[in-house]
């Protein structure tokens, strides 16, 4: 990976390195050698314990702290839960537009830049806000709305069974390779009118998009030529699917405002319901007693959600918000042109609103998981049909599911964005595909 430039420490314009002491008035304490004392988001020392990095920068800076992304680039990493609120509820202050960038307008982030992938501006819902916003997002709710009632719970049925007939007789799996990496994408596949054939480029595509890195550009180039015949095609036959959906839409998208809004509903559907469903199998097989209530019907696969979406987000930080104006928040000087990312899981787990961590939030939707505001995401239903069907199918056909290994084994490898479940390794008592 090139990395691009980066500010100096004695740079004031607004940049998180000059303001970047800690609650006491000393420098911030430098990770990974990097510059101004700041803590990088991204690389090897990110990608173990992302989690501990956020608590550590909450200690240090409290609810906002200056980091690094890619390329050493400086942005506000937002930790309260409070702060994060404030920032997803008011538009006028924290802007979803890009072109407000400092880094980029002054030429510090390029075109190819692995952040571009993730924050760069495009013609879509998400990089813009006002009257722009509400005409694109009513054409992607109006849009999900259709396909949301026709079938989401049979096309994960049905290949929530063609992923486990690829195992159900060997008695064990990888339940994140053979099952939660891939099945959300091949149900979009059909929401989407593409070929089911398609499906595992595309998921791996969009996990490298998010991963980021020196990569992350040419995956994102895949995807866009894949959808944009995808809409050629479905010009000339259109059907009752997403895509013809937008293309149809009285709002009268344009060819590049249809072609974002694939890409955006594919990338963030894709990975964060994948992402999701890993965490909920892991929750529920490191816990026999919720496993049980599954089982015997005790316990609703909503509840186990629920609380996944609390304790770990499938987007762990969300990009991003660009201040529109000059302001403080939680004591820090953001000027206007700063980039802030916001710390959807560090915020749900924000001690001043949850000083135990450990009592339950069962019934209690207030999580920052689907981000929040108007730019709330508006496609959560569909992706909890799919994990609510792709549990249900499972525990059905795999009696005698049971984690593998230790629980202590398993691991999770992050990037900026997100933590993801490494392996979920099981045994079960086999079966073939016709018992």
């Amino acid at each position: 990976m090139t990395e691009g430039p980066t500010r100096r420490p004695e740079d004031t314009r607004g940049c998180p390195v000059a303001h970047g002491a800690r609650r006491d008035g000393a420098p911030g304490r430098a990770e990974n050698g990097a510059p101004g004392g700041l803590t990088r988001l991204y690389g090897p020392g990110a990608a173990t314990d992302p989690q501990g990095i956020h608590e550590r920068l909450r200690e240090e800076y409290g609810a906002v702290a200056p980091v690094l992304l890619e390329g050493d680039v400086p942005a506000w990493l937002v930790l309260g839960y409070r702060e994060n609120r404030r920032v997803l509820d008011n538009a006028h202050q924290f802007s979803r537009d890009a072109r407000l960038w400092r880094d980029r307008t002054e030429g510090r982030v390029d075109d190819m830049s692995p952040l571009i992938p993730m924050l760069g501006w495009r013609p879509d819902c998400v990089s813009q806000d006002g009257a722009p916003h509400r005409r694109l997002r009513g054409a992607v709710t109006d849009s999900l709305r259709t396909v949301e009632g026709r079938g989401i719970r049979r096309h994960a049925a049905h290949f929530a069974h063609r992923q486990i007939d690829a195992f159900a007789g060997t008695g064990s799996a990888d339940l994140v390779a053979e099952f939660a990496e891939y099945l959300p994408m091949l149900v979009l596949t059909r929401l989407f009118g593409l070929p089911a054939a398609e499906g595992r480029s595309l998921a791996v595509s969009c996990s490298r998009v998010l991963r980021g890195g020196e990569d992350a550009l040419t995956h994102n180039a895949l995807i866009m030529r894949i959808l944009a015949d995808l809409a050629e095609r479905k010009r000339a036959e259109p059907a009752a699917d997403f895509t013809t959906g937008l293309i149809d839409h009285e709002a009268d998208l344009d060819e590049d405002e249809i072609l974002s809004h694939l890409r955006l509903v594919l990338i963030t559907a894709h990975t964060t319901t994948s992402n999701l469903l890993a965490r909920v199998l892991q929750l529920v097989l490191t816990d026999t007693s919720r496993l049980a209530g599954l089982v015997g019907g005790e316990l609703d696969v909503a509840a186990v959600v629920e609380e996944v979406l609390w304790n770990t987000p499938p987007l762990a930080v969300l990009p991003g918000r660009f201040a529109a104006v000059d302001l403080e928040l939680a004591g820090r000087s953001v000027k206007r042109g700063d980039l802030l990312v916001l710390g959807l899981g560090a915020g749900n787990l924000d001690p001043e609103i949850r000083p135990d961590a450990g009592v339950s939030v069962r019934g209690n939707r207030s999580h920052l998981a689907f981000s929040g505001g108007a730019h709330e995401c508006p496609g959560q239903g569909i992706g909890q049909a799919i994990i609510g069907t792709a549990v249900d199918v499972l525990l059905h056909r795999l009696p005698g599911l049971r984690l593998a290994v230790p629980a202590a084994e398993l691991t999770s490898t992050a990037s900026t964005w997100e933590a993801r479940l490494d392996r979920l390794p099981v045994e079960f008592t086999a079966r073939t595909a016709e018992e």
